[in-house]
């Protein structure tokens, strides 16, 4: 018997998705992964160095694994890397309660704004949350849907693309395609209630409503979703949760980007894996100046534990 889980992965010290090809074979790897493990996809959202996930599913293990073992073959080859990507264990949280599923739902939608990336969580490209209400909102499917033959470019090898999965012109496959959006939608009602859980603040409300579900799990909170995520600040994500961060700020695709395609030609080596220890160390300081980073985020982003 499914039953529905949180499950997030985080990469540690380093970027798991380091350009956007990275972001879409990320996410097709999760969804062939589903697929393959008939797992249902309720929300998804990847971050540079993280992600999370709404699934019902009979074995989540077995959905990380496949989704793990493509993607990491996939950025190893490409980044001349060894090893396993990602901590050990990914964390999950089981879910039970109409409640307790919205918030979480919620919480992983809007994970790109309590991390101070866009104002709002429609704003992210590498999450579901534009395949839902799509008629409500007015998003429209892509003009350009990619040709089933042009498909496999952006799926691992040996791989079977579903009939029913459609890609943009980028190659990624589209939310709609793989998320129960039925599902999703009933549970919220409405566009607008949607809409009102997307920019509702964090607080004791959250909480007492979940009481209302009479299980005995322990409510969702952005603490508790945030718990698999081993480098996270809470209170600056609920600042962000205000709208006061700096989305002007580079964010990690954008430093990865100018890492691999102008700094690095400089050291005679395509990946930041191909640099020695100290390399990389001294890179840290020209990076912080010349982009105006912190030393976390450039030690992130140089693949520095």
């Amino acid at each position: 018997m499914k039953k529905t889980y949180h499950l997030c992965l985080s990469s540690g010290g380093e970027v798991m998705f380091r350009s956007r090809e990275d972001f879409i074979r990320g996410i097709n790897c999760l969804c062939l992964g589903a697929h393959n493990t008939g797992s249902i996809l309720l929300a998804y959202v990847f971050m540079s160095n993280h992600i999370h996930l709404i699934a019902r599913t009979d074995d989540p293990e077995k959905l990380m694994i496949r989704f793990r073992y493509a993607y990491n073959k996939y950025f190893n080859a490409k980044y001349k890397r060894k090893g396993k990507l990602g901590e050990d264990r990914f964390f999950k949280i089981e879910l039970q309660g109409l409640y307790h599923l919205l918030t979480a739902i919620a919480y992983v939608l809007r994970n790109p704004v309590h991390h101070g990336i866009c104002a709002t969580p429609f704003g992210y490209e590498f999450s579901s949350i534009r395949g839902i209400f799509k008629k409500e909102f007015g998003w429209q499917t892509p003009e350009s849907i990619l040709p089933r033959q042009s498909a496999y470019r952006y799926i691992p090898s040996r791989s079977i693309l579903p009939e029913s999965y459609q890609m943009n012109e980028e190659g990624m496959i589209l939310p709609e395609a793989v998320i129960d959006v039925q599902d999703v939608e009933h549970q919220f009602s409405t566009a607008r209630s949607f809409i009102y859980y997307m920019n509702r603040l964090s607080g004791e409300e959250w909480i007492r409503e979940q009481q209302q579900d009479h299980t005995d799990l322990p409510a969702i909170t952005l603490e508790s979703i945030e718990e698999g995520v081993k480098f996270h600040d809470i209170n600056t994500m609920l600042r962000n949760e205000h709208g006061r961060a700096n989305y002007n700020a580079i964010n990690d695709l954008l430093l990865c980007s100018e890492i691999d395609n102008y700094l690095l030609p400089d050291y005679g080596v395509s990946s930041v894996y191909q640099l020695t220890s100290e390399q990389r160390e001294m890179m840290v300081e020209m990076i912080k100046r010349k982009y105006y980073v912190s030393a976390a985020q450039a030690k992130r982003c140089l693949a520095i534990p």
